[in-house]
């Protein structure tokens, strides 16, 4: 942003009422009946061979109704009700796949079903394995319909599970999860004008809803299910990853890990791309089991400008709004606003943690691992980031307005920046927040609060803290400058 940028005073009250300049034209762009818009042609995947019995194969017969639709210049390929089993799938511009009340499309658990393309995986571009569904270089695509993507992910979610005590044992906990190739169920990639809506993914061996590389995005009414039948590791709900003109609204998610995110890019891969996640707007959701209610990072090398989030609930998240990056990441992350968000029973109200996982942030191969043994993506992961302060990122100019956290179970603020490049114009406003600690804030500059309320509820549950009450009475600020207090008060 800007630094001379101020906004006027209709733009802040337009923000405050979730009618933001940025709200106004991506609902111009979306609420256009010509958003997207798909021929009037209907081609069934019966018709070509797919049965919904839940045991024969289907992909084949899938991929011919989609490329039947594409070669007469697109249409709507339709998934009646029953359960179809099938690997990976390639959209094609001018197609829509809807899932019928009742449909379920479910993968095979197959390594073989899902052939390798090149993408972006958790930060870095690299040979991955096809989506379920996957919208790659293409315009006008839209799944939708009341059915259901079922990523039968527990397959890769022991795959992983075993990978990682191996890899944790050679020192490679970093490469697990690149190395373990889980399928993820929808990917849209490079992409421009997709709208997905209303369907329900589920048991998501990966990150559920992926949108990389993409532009004028509308993700809206899915529902996330990822913790039936157990728990995934790495179950992010909706990312968003270096794309523009996003808005995700009016879904539902619950998983193993974060569970709306914005990200763009990992380390001297990310800074190489170079492109940022920018325009996004998060809105009218839930949020329930799941890492973050949202989080942005740990990839952050391409920068992310111009979010606004609001009117976001959580309920049992771990936490509220969450920071994520490391020394080696980069990036700039400014012009961020929340506003109208509800917290009940989150582990932590704000959290910084820019030193993410050493173990995973901080890659090396250890040398007794025989050359013969690197996989490509390895020396991607370990180039070093050149001069070394490139690699720091940057917070700066970030407002969040009208919160409320009930029965939150730990501090407000567990937040951490760093000496050469704290965390700046922080400005919080109309927030109040029921929890056991007040918390800490470290390497921050230029922090305002404004009517911010902390009432303190009793002890803090985290076994591993030695707070005392006078530790939990008041916000602990080290090596900050300009920084408010909030009010504080005992029930």
């Amino acid at each position: 942003m800007d630094p001379s940028h101020t906004d006027s005073d209709a733009d802040s009250d337009a923000r405050a009422r979730g009618n933001s300049p940025l709200v106004r034209r991506l609902e111009e762009t979306f609420y256009d009946d010509d958003f997207a818009s798909i021929p009037d042609r209907e081609f069934d995947v019966t018709e070509y061979g797919a049965v919904g019995d839940g045991e024969e194969r289907c992909t084949e017969a899938i991929q011919s109704a989609i490329d039947a639709a594409a070669d007469a210049g697109g249409g709507v390929v339709a998934i009646p009700e029953g359960t179809y089993r099938s690997g990976a799938l390639f959209l094609a511009s001018d197609v829509e796949l809807r899932l019928d009340d009742g449909a379920t499309l479910r993968a095979i658990q197959d390594d073989d079903a899902y052939p390798t393309t090149r993408t972006r995986v958790a930060g870095i571009e690299m040979e991955w394995p096809a989506a379920l569904l996957t919208v790659s270089e293409c315009e006008n695509v839209r799944i939708t319909g009341e059915g259901t993507v079922d990523g039968n992910g527990e397959y890769w979610w022991r795959k992983f599970n075993d990978m990682r005590g191996e890899y944790e044992e050679r020192g490679l906990r970093w490469a697990v999860d690149y190395d373990c190739e889980r399928v993820r169920p929808i990917v849209v990639y490079d992409s421009t004008d997709v709208r997905l809506s209303e369907f329900t993914v589920k048991r998501q061996g990966f990150w559920a809803v992926t949108m990389t590389y993409s532009e004028r995005v509308h993700v809206d009414g899915v529902t996330v299910r990822g913790n039936v039948g157990g728990y995934g590791p790495s179950t992010d709900g909706i990312n968003t990853d270096s794309s523009r003109d996003v808005l995700v609204e009016h879904c539902d998610v619950d998983g193993n890990d974060d569970c709306l995110c914005i990200k763009a890019g990992r380390d001297a891969d990310g800074l190489r791309v170079d492109r940022p996640t920018e325009n996004v707007v998060y809105r009218h959701c839930i949020t329930r089991e799941g890492g973050g209610l949202v989080t942005i990072g740990s990839e952050t090398s391409g920068g992310v400008r111009n979010l606004e989030v609001y009117d976001i609930r959580g309920e049992g998240t771990d936490t509220g709004i969450r920071f994520k990056s490391a020394k080696v990441r980069g990036g700039l992350i400014e012009d961020v606003r929340f506003h109208d968000l509800e917290m009940d029973g989150v582990r932590t109200v704000f959290e910084w943690n820019l030193n993410w996982h050493p173990d995973y942030s901080y890659p090396t191969i250890p040398d007794d691992v025989p050359e013969s043994a690197y996989q490509e993506h390895w020396e991607v992961l370990t180039e070093p980031v050149e001069p070394p302060e490139r690699g720091v990122p940057e917070f700066r100019d970030i407002t969040v307005t009208d919160l409320t956290a009930t029965n939150t179970e730990g501090a407000v603020w567990d937040v951490t920046g760093y000496p050469e490049r704290p965390i700046s114009d922080v400005h919080l406003e109309n927030v109040a927040a029921d929890a056991p600690a007040v918390g800490t804030i470290e390497h921050a500059t230029d922090w305002t609060m404004t009517d911010v309320a902390v009432r303190l509820t009793g002890e803090e549950t985290d076994a591993d803290t030695s707070a005392t009450a006078d530790d939990r009475d008041a916000l602990e600020c080290r090596d900050c400058r300009n920084v408010d207090r909030p009010i504080v008060e005992r029930l």
